[in-house]
């Protein structure tokens, strides 16, 4: 009977969505490192997926399970569920699975941004990482400044 709780408890673990909140600015390194936020680095594991934002804006960072159910959701949101037997489907499906690059955080908590996703996004030395619900987003400094600028959080509450 333990074990029957142990695999629900591992399951259940498993599906939740890490929350991750802040900003917090950092420097990538000539070798394309990054160190993670110390209050990110002690809630996920050390298996990441980086992927490009769809607009090329930023970087997204995911546990992997949730990179999975990301792409889920991408499907779910636009055409009510994946189907495996429609050719634009799986095309988007792989083209969203190509775009993404397992990384590991290293022993000094850092992680390497792949050169050519630094590439589309801009992304040269200084960056803000910013928490997000399942997710957190790596921006080019520069740009975030002028996209958090350009946001009116009064369009919530007005």
């Amino acid at each position: 009977m333990a074990d029957v709780v142990d695999t629900a408890e591992s399951t259940e673990a498993a599906t939740e969505v890490v929350d991750l909140n802040g900003e917090f600015r950092f420097k990538v390194d000539a070798k394309g490192r990054m160190s993670l936020p110390a209050k990110f680095r002690k809630v996920l594991s050390n298996d990441l997926v980086v992927t490009r934002n769809p607009k090329d804006e930023c970087l997204y960072v995911f546990e992997p399970r949730g990179f999975n159910a990301w792409v889920a959701e991408v499907f779910e949101d636009k055409f009510g569920k994946y189907d495996s037997s429609n050719d634009l489907h799986v095309r988007l499906r792989r083209k969203l699975k190509a775009r993404a690059k397992d990384v590991e955080v290293d022993g000094s908590g850092r992680i390497m941004l792949p050169s050519e996703a630094r590439e589309a996004t801009d992304i040269d030395k200084d960056v803000v990482v910013v928490g997000n619900t399942g997710y957190f987003e790596i921006w080019d400094a520069k740009r975030y400044e002028v996209q958090d600028d350009d946001t009116d959080l009064g369009v919530l509450f007005g």
